[in-house]
């Protein structure tokens, strides 16, 4: 009997040293009701069953601005933010004027929020030219939606001038069209997005595309823009792909991470995509290809063995 209880007890000791053991990982996320803090605690659930001696926590956080200053100060491991607001801290514009922080690298881009022109079916507005002398709802008041509607429509020659401006945010911009009060609406946010999936289901609505030259315009003059493809079925009634531009969803580390670290997460993201999926669907756009065609600053070096190694096309700023 005293040598089973020895035995137990050697037992507890070393699981409890293994426990000890595990490094724990912390994850700067956004607000509950958003897509940064499931999408982090998925990734949390696959660090701990996929990455070997590594626990991990998504925390609650103010979103974007506030991680960029977490993983700067080592507050946090791993962050999520939007790929303009990592662009300016890497390079200390915007909000970000003056103090650099030159110890942000990106493990990956792992969705966009997708640029969305929706107009009513029966509409004349095939293009962001037609919205000259319409009603066009940009978005609430200093939102991402009309930063990014103002960039696209000034790279391309249209200004706010040009139409009568509606700043609406994404319930109100549905329900205006529907009623007929606004011509067409913006939306940028993670598709598909409530407020057009229920006008989609009540009314026939249709997608505005970008063409080519009008992509190329917005991407020159924001270089954190991204091609996107809108997919057939997308919506209801949405019978075709509508090409867009989307913003990514950049997941950031210290230069300072463990190389080994960096490159088993990055395996990690990309090669157990499914069970993200799982818990939500932004991670349907979690591709090598995504990551590496929107990533808008360097990747760390334990990130970018990885893309070499499964012969990604790296470019020549996203190299440390």
């Amino acid at each position: 009997m005293r040598a089973l209880t020895l035995a137990l007890t050697a037992s507890l000791l070393v699981a409890s040293h293994s426990a000890v053991a595990q490094s724990q990982l912390s994850i700067a996320t956004g607000g509950t009701g958003g897509t940064y803090y499931p999408y982090g605690g998925g990734l949390a659930e696959l660090i701990k069953k996929h990455v070997d001696g590594y626990d991990a926590v998504a925390e609650v956080t103010g979103a974007s601005v506030e991680n960029m200053g977490l993983v700067w100060r080592g507050d946090s491991d791993l962050a999520l933010a939007l790929a303009d607001t990592v662009h300016q801290g890497a390079t200390g514009t915007g909000d970000f004027e003056g103090r650099k922080l030159e110890n942000i690298r990106a493990i990956a881009s792992i969705y966009p929020n997708a640029v969305q022109i929706v107009t009513m079916a029966d509409s004349d507005i095939d293009s962001l030219e037609d919205l000259e002398g319409k009603v066009v709802s940009v978005g609430a008041p200093g939102s991402g939606t009309e930063l990014n509607a103002r960039a696209i429509l000034e790279a391309n020659g249209i200004s706010y001038d040009d139409f009568d401006p509606r700043r609406l945010n994404f319930n109100e911009t549905a329900d205006a069209l529907r009623d007929g009060d606004i011509d067409a609406g913006f939306w940028s946010v993670g598709p598909p997005t409530s407020s057009i999936l229920n006008l989609a289901t009540t009314s026939d609505v249709r997608l505005i595309g970008l063409s080519d030259e009008e992509v190329a315009k917005a991407r020159e003059d924001e270089p954190v823009f991204a091609p996107y493809e809108l997919k057939a079925g997308l919506y209801e009634g949405m019978e075709e792909a509508v090409q867009t531009l989307g913003v990514p969803n950049v997941l950031i580390a210290s230069s300072e991470m463990d190389e080994e670290l960096a490159y088993q997460i990055t395996k990690t993201l990309f090669e157990q995509t499914d069970e993200l999926i799982a818990i939500h669907p932004a991670a349907n756009d979690t591709t090598v290809e995504f990551s590496v065609n929107s990533t808008p600053i360097a990747f760390h070096p334990g990130a970018l063995r990885y893309y070499e190694k499964v012969g990604a096309e790296v470019q020549d700023k996203q190299r440390p």
